[in-house]
This record gives structure tokens, sequence and C-alpha cells, in this order.
């Protein structure tokens, strides 16, 4: 059966009439607005174009400048860099190249010194047989020693002792009597001049060296005396020793230096000068004076620097107007003169009786360092070849009790007789008279001591009267051992074996060793006299021991000598 047609109601043909007209004017007009159609009537797009293009092409041409001066700076900072890094490379070459030109000069120097401090050295160089190692390798003393030359056997010096040396050893008890009575009433005077509250107080003298040694032959006879002092309160000294520091020059490790303390400053002092004490309050140990602290009268008349140091040439003018003053309390009861001797030593002090004759002898103003037997002196008498001090404040240190102990307690171990001082006295005597032919030299009668010492304590028991021409020709070569190696080592500083009851200070025990014969390494002419001087003298040995004993008359001989270390 047919589906019937339907039909659209007749309201709605205007509506799609409306819209489909609207559809065919979007697309007129779309037609009529194309640029491809009307290219003449619409220019404005073309133009749009052709600005933005230009701007385009501008702005790329300044990106192309800016890259380019961008490349051109990245080139010079190239080129920079590549010559930063070649001028270090040279730098860097020229600096290997100049450390290794001055360590090659420097080399080169150091060998050429010690070429020619061997060849100085050894040139006159000792014997193979005269080098020796330390104490323990005296006793051989092989070789063929003292260039060749002989000594006098023992017949000649036995003699010779006898009737020239004996007399003075004499003597010498004479002449310490009448210089002890007369120094006791020097010092006594000097202690009537002096207050005890504000002046330095005198100790009682002390005698040393060669004739409180009884070894002295030179003439005239020479005493030689500390003066210990000490201050008056509240002051103290405090010795300072150098060879007790870490670190210390070598020329220097004989040398020390006393501080000057008040009790207030010093930590182990008294309380009553660190506290106030109350009115109703005294000390019992420094009493009331101590209350009224003094002016520093001391430090400005005896010291230097700051904190304060013992000044010795300050000590000794001090010492010389003193002792000028006691003089001028006791001359009258005298019939002779004093004088002071040289010019360079103030406590060189010379008695001059009417007949013309003179008696020499020296006080030594001293500081005892704390309880031992060392003590710091100003100066040395007759050093022939010691170093000038550094400073003022630099004191010497003295052994010389110690070595007055060590003969004595030697002595009792010796045999009876023993010659270790006729071995001494022979050979003071010979370099004595060698000074005044030839003139004084670098080895002086302290050097011939200390050789002595070493070998006292290398070979006690050696020393029997027969031998005195052994140990005589072994003390010889000795000093021709130390002279040949510049080398003559301190019997005490560095001595570890230095017996220990002789109570010597643990800082000069645990030093370095001392070698007297510095000087030496750094003055070669002195070097040179010395040598040629000691040669001198055991050349002329035989001559002089010869002269001297027929010249000597015989009536001067005493009883059989007997070694005595008073």
């Amino acid at each position: 059966m047919p589906r019937p047609c339907s039909l659209a109601p007749l309201g709605h043909v205007p509506a799609m009439a409306l819209g489909l007209f609207r559809v065919c004017l979007v697309v007129v007009t779309a037609i009529i607005n194309h640029p491809l159609l009307f290219p003449r009537e619409n220019a404005t797009v073309p133009e749009s174009e052709e600005e933005i293009i230009r701007k385009m092409q501008a702005h790329q041409e300044k990106l192309q400048l800016e890259q380019l001066r961008l490349e051109e700076e990245v080139a010079r900072l190239a080129a920079e860099r590549e010559a930063l890094e070649q001028v270090a490379d040279e730098g860097q070459q020229q600096n290997e190249t100049r450390t290794a030109w001055d360590l090659w000069s420097t080399l080169c120097m150091i060998f050429f010194l010690v070429i020619e401090v061997w060849r100085q050295d050894h040139q006159d160089g000792p014997s193979a047989d005269c080098l020796g190692g330390d104490e323990d390798e005296l006793p051989g003393l092989e070789g063929a020693p003292l260039r060749g030359l002989t000594l006098p056997n023992r017949a000649a010096l036995e003699h010779f002792y006898e009737r020239c040396i004996r007399g003075a050893t004499a003597d010498a008890a004479r002449t310490r009597e009448l210089v002890e009575g007369f120094v006791d009433d020097l010092l006594e005077a000097l202690r009537s001049l002096c207050s005890r509250d504000a002046d330095v107080e005198v100790e009682d003298f002390i005698g040393v060296d060669s004739m409180y040694e009884n070894w002295q032959v030179d003439r005239p006879l020479l005493c030689d005396l500390f003066v210990p002092f000490v201050p008056p309160e509240p002051y103290h000294f405090r010795p300072e020793l150098c060879c007790s520091r870490r670190s210390v020059p070598l020329d220097r490790q004989g040398y020390g230096q006393v501080r000057v303390v008040r009790a207030e400053e010093d930590a182990l002092g008294c309380v009553c000068g660190k506290s106030p004490l109350g009115e109703d309050m005294l000390c019992l140990l420094h009493g009331s004076h101590s209350a009224a602290r003094p002016g520093r009268g001391l430090e400005a008349l005896l010291c230097a620097g700051d904190p304060p140091y013992l000044d010795t040439a300050r000590v000794m003018k001090w010492f010389q107007t003193a002792l000028t003053r006691a003089w001028r309390r006791i001359a009258h009861k005298y019939e002779f003169d004093l004088a002071f001797g040289q010019l360079d030593s103030p406590g060189s002090l010379k008695i001059k009786f009417r007949s013309g004759k003179f008696m020499p002898f020296n006080l030594i103003p001293v500081i005892q360092c704390d309880d031992s037997d060392l003590y710091f002196v100003p100066h040395l008498p007759r050093e022939p070849c010691g170093e000038t001090p550094a400073s003022s404040t630099d004191w010497l240190l003295s052994f010389a009790v110690y070595e007055r102990h060590f003969l004595r307690m030697t002595s009792k171990a010796l045999p009876e007789g023993a010659c270790h001082l006729s071995c001494l006295q022979i050979a003071s005597f010979l370099l004595c008279k060698q000074s005044r032919l030839t003139g004084p030299s670098g080895l002086g009668n302290y050097h011939v001591k200390t050789a002595l010492l070493h070998l006292l304590l290398s070979r006690p028991a050696d020393w029997q009267a027969g031998q005195l021409d052994a140990r005589l020709r072994d003390l010889l070569r000795f000093l021709e051992k130390s002279l040949l190696e510049k080398k003559l080592p301190h019997f005490f500083i560095g001595n570890r074996k230095v017996p220990e009851g002789m109570g010597l200070p643990e800082a000069v025990r645990r030093a370095e060793p001392l070698n007297l014969f510095r000087p030496f390494v750094l003055r070669r002419s002195l070097y040179r006299k010395t040598v040629d001087s000691f040669y001198e003298m055991l050349k002329n040995a035989p001559v002089l021991i010869r002269e001297y004993s027929l010249r000597i008359p015989s009536d001067q001989a005493s009883p059989p000598h007997k070694a005595v270390v008073l």
C-alpha cells in the first residue's frame, strides 16, 4: 500500500527562504573580499610584509654585527690567555733555570770552602798517631809526637826541679801569709765603711789558682783572691747560666748573668714584700726597716738594663772605689804603699815597699752561684785567648774552687811523692820563658792545667815520682794533639766523667762541651803564632833547662819534695 507523502506546513516556507538568503549573502561577501580577486584595491597586506621583512633584515644585520663583535672579543680573550700562558711558562722555565744555577753555585762554593778549610787545617796536619778520640783513648797516645823533638831525661829534669823550681814553691807560703794578713785588714776596713742596711756586704776572701794549688813558678809570685759579695735586703742575686738554656751560642757557654731581684718581685720571697702588713704586725724575718722600701740605689749603682742585671764594668768601678776608701783608713798602719797594677784589671793591686820591691796580687769581686762552688767573675786575669763577652752584663764562669777541690781529691788517691804537680810546674815554667822570648801566644797556663786535669781523670795511677819524664812528655803530647785538632774541652762544662762527689751543678754537667781552643778556629793568625811558639818552646826546652839548672845556686835546694795541695 503506497506510503502517503508528507508535506511541510505552509508556515515554515518563509523562514527557510530567509536562511538561504543569508548563506548566499555571506558567500558573495567572502568572494568579493578575497585578495586574489581584487589585488589593486586591497594593497595594505603586501606593504605590511615588506616593512616586516625590512625590519627583520635590519635585525639580522645587527645580529651579524653583534656576532662578529663577540667573535672578535672571544678571539682577543683567547689570544690574551695564550700570551699569559706563554709568559707563565717562560717565567717558570727561568725560575727553574735560576734555581738550578743557584743550587750549583751554592754547591760549588761549599765544595771550595771545604777544600780550603781542609788544606789550611791539614797542610801541617797531625800525624795519624797523634789523632785520638776522647779520654778513654788517652792512655795509649801512640806515635812519634812533638815533631821528633827530644826532651831532657829524668835525671836532668829532677836536677832542674830541685835547683830551680822548688825555691819558688817554698817562697809561696811566706807570700801567701803576708798577702792574706793584709787583705783581711783591708776588707775589714771596707766593711766598717759600709752600712749593713744600705750597702753591699763583702764576705771573706777565697784563695784560688796556682798559689793555692802549690804549683806557682813564675816570678813575681802572684796571689789570686776571690771576694764574694751579697746585696742588702730586700735584694738578692739570681744567677742565670747561659749553658743551661736550650739554645745558646757556642761562644757564650762559659758565661752567665746575675739578675738583681727584690723580695717582693720574687715568687719565692717573703710575703711581707707582697702584701701590706697592719700597724700592729711585724715581719720577724726582715724587721721594721724593710717596711720602708728603699729607692733603686743598687740598680743605679751596679746594674744595667731592664730587668736589672749586674754590670761588670760598674761593679769593678764600685769595687775599686771601695778599696781606695778602705786603704785610706788603714794606710797609717803600714810602711808600704798600695797601688793599682794593670789599668785594664781594676782588681789588680800591688804592694810597693820602700826598698823598691813590690808584691802583686789580685782581688776579684765575685758572685756565688746558689750554694755551689761555682762563681761569676767579671774578668779572668792573664787569659791569652779569651773571647770578649757580648755584653757588659755577661759574667765569666770560674771553676777555680772546683779545680782546687779536684786536685786535692786526686792527690789523696795518688802515690806518695806523685809527679803531677811537678809536670805542671815544669810545663808552666817553659811556657812563661817562651812567652818572654817570643811574646805571648794563645796558649796559657790554664790550658796546660786543663790538659793535666784530663790526664789525671783518665790515668790516675801513673804518676809515680820516677815517671816524671814520661808524664811530662804525655802532657806535652796532649797539648800538641789539642792544638793540632784545635780542640781542648773544658774540664767541667759538659764533662759527665767528672765525679758526682764534686757537687757540680747539674746544668753544667748536662751542657754542651765547651771548646777552649775555639778562638783558634776563628783567628788563623793567632793559631799559627801559637803553634809556632809551642814547637819553639819544645825546641828550646833542653837549653832552658840546662842553663837554669847551672845558674841557680845549690843552696836554694830544700828537703825532698812531696806534692801537697792546700
